[in-house]
C-alpha cells in the first residue's frame, strides 16, 4: 500500500526538543513552569496587541472557561455559529446553557451577521437575551468581526471569538484571537502549530487572565494548605507540552506560507475546473489556508460529487474529510433554536478539505492531482 497522506499531520519545526529537554533537565515535567510562562509570551507576541494569555490543555477548555468568565448561567442561551467542530457548542452544554444556532453566509461560510441580529431579536422577543455570542473562523477564513462586534455591542452582549482554527489570520491587519472579549486559540495535534494537545484563552483583560488561570489550576486559594472557595478545573497546560509550543512558534510565520502555498497549488491546478469552487479571501482579509476546502457541484462536473472525491482519494491511501456537519444537524443538539438559509447544509453536502499538511511534499501532490485529474478530468 502506498504512504499514508494525512490531512493535517503536524509538523515539528526541529527546535522543540531544546525545550522539551530543558523541561526534563531542570526537573520542570510537572504542569506550568518556564516554557509554559515564555510560550504565553510568545502567543501575546504574535498576536501584536495588548493581550493576556492563559495557556491551557485545549481549546475546548478555553471556550469552558470563557463561558464561566461571563457569567453564564444554566438556562442561559449562548448563540453559536452553526457550521463548527463540536467543541465551539459542548462548552454551552456543560453548564447547562443552552445553544441558539446561526448560519452562515456564503461569502465567508462563517456566521451571518444577518442572521444574528434576526436570531437576536427573535430571542428577546421570546423573553431570552442571548448571554454571549460564539462566531467561528472556519478553516483559517476570517468571520465578519467588524459586522459581528458591531451587532453585539448594539445589544450589549458579549463575544467569545473562537479563533481555533486562526492562529495567523487578520483582519485589515488585526489579529483573529484579539477581537472578542474572551478569545480562544487551539495546538490540537492538526493545528498549523501544535503542543499535543492544548489551547489558550486570550483577553484584553488582566483580571480575566488571571481568573482563567486561577480556574484552570484548581481554583487553590491562596493558603498554606489547600482551601477552595470556587469549582477549580485541571485545565492548565504542561510545561513540557509548552515546551514544544515554543519550539513551533519558532516557525509559524513559515508554516503559514507553507499552508498558502499548498492552497496556491490547489487553486491554480483546480479554480478552472467547471464544477470546483473554492472559499476566496474578502477584502482586507489574510487567512492562514490552515485547511484548503473545495466545493464540488455535481450539476457541474457531470454528476461527480464530493463523496466521490473523498472515496477516490481514500482508495489511493489519501485523508480528506467533509465539511463541519452543522450542529443544528447534530442528534445531540436536536431541538436547538436554528436561524438559517439553508447555507450551512448545502456547504456541508457539497464541501470537502483536501490534504493541506506544511510537510506534504512535490510527490504527494503529484499523486492528490493524478487522483483528482482521473475524475474530473
Amino acid at each position: 500500500m502506498k504512504p499514508k497522506i494525512w490531512l493535517s499531520s503536524p509538523h515539528m519545526g526541529g527546535t522543540e526538543l531544546n525545550y522539551v529537554h530543558e523541561a526534563f533537565d531542570t526537573n520542570w515535567v510537572a504542569p506550568l513552569g518556564p516554557n509554559v510562562d515564555n510560550f504565553e509570551k510568545d502567543i501575546a507576541s504574535f498576536l501584536k496587541e495588548d493581550v493576556h494569555v492563559a495557556a491551557l490543555s485545549s481549546g475546548t477548555a478555553g471556550l469552558h472557561l470563557a463561558l464561566i468568565l461571563l457569567g453564564i448561567q444554566p438556562g442561559d442561551e449562548v448563540i453559536c455559529q452553526s457550521m463548527t467542530f463540536s467543541a465551539t457548542a459542548n462548552p454551552i452544554a456543560y453548564i447547562g446553557a443552552k445553544p441558539v444556532f446561526v448560519d452562515s453566509e456564503a461569502d465567508t461560510w462563517n456566521m451571518s451577521p444577518q442572521l444574528l441580529e434576526a436570531a437576536i431579536k427573535d430571542r428577546i422577543a421570546k423573553g431570552k437575551t442571548p448571554k454571549a455570542i460564539i462566531p467561528v473562523h472556519l478553516y483559517g477564513i476570517p468571520a465578519r468581526m467588524k459586522e459581528i462586534q458591531a451587532i453585539a455591542d448594539k445589544y450589549d452582549i458579549p463575544v467569545i471569538e473562537d479563533a481555533a482554527e486562526a492562529l495567523g489570520s487578520s483582519i485589515d491587519g488585526k489579529m483573529c484571537g484579539t477581537f472578542g472579549a474572551i478569545n480562544v486559540l487551539s495546538f490540537n495535534g492538526n493545528k498549523i502549530i501544535t503542543t499535543s494537545g492544548g489551547g489558550a484563552l486570550v483577553t484584553h483583560n488582566k483580571e480575566i487572565a488571571a481568573k482563567a488561570r486561577f480556574l484552570a489550576t484548581q481554583a487553590r486559594d491562596a493558603a498554606p494548605h489547600y482551601q477552595h472557595s470556587h469549582i477549580g478545573y485541571n485545565y492548565r497546560m504542561s510545561n513540557i507540552c509548552a515546551g514544544i509550543g515554543r519550539g513551533q512558534m519558532e516557525v509559524l510565520n513559515k508554516r503559514i506560507e507553507q499552508r498558502r502555498r499548498i492552497y496556491d497549488l490547489y487553486y491554480s491546478r483546480l479554480s478552472k475546473v467547471e464544477g470546483i469552487s473554492f472559499i476566496e479571501e474578502q477584502p482586507g482579509c489574510f487567512s492562514n489556508r490552515w485547511l484548503t476546502t473545495i466545493l464540488v457541484d455535481p450539476v457541474k462536473t457531470n454528476g461527480v460529487t464530493r463523496e466521490d472525491v473523498r472515496l477516490a482519494l481514500e482508495k489511493e491511501n489519501i485523508e480528506s474529510r467533509p465539511l463541519w456537519k452543522p450542529m443544528h444537524l447534530q442528534p445531540v443538539f436536536e431541538g436547538a433554536p436554528f436561524y438559517g438559509d439553508g447555507t450551512s447544509e448545502k456547504l456541508f453536502n457539497d464541501g470537502l478539505c483536501l490534504p493541506s499538511g506544511s510537510n506534504l511534499t512535490d510527490d504527494d501532490m503529484n499523486r492528490i492531482f493524478e487522483v483528482m485529474d482521473g475524475l474530473l478530468k
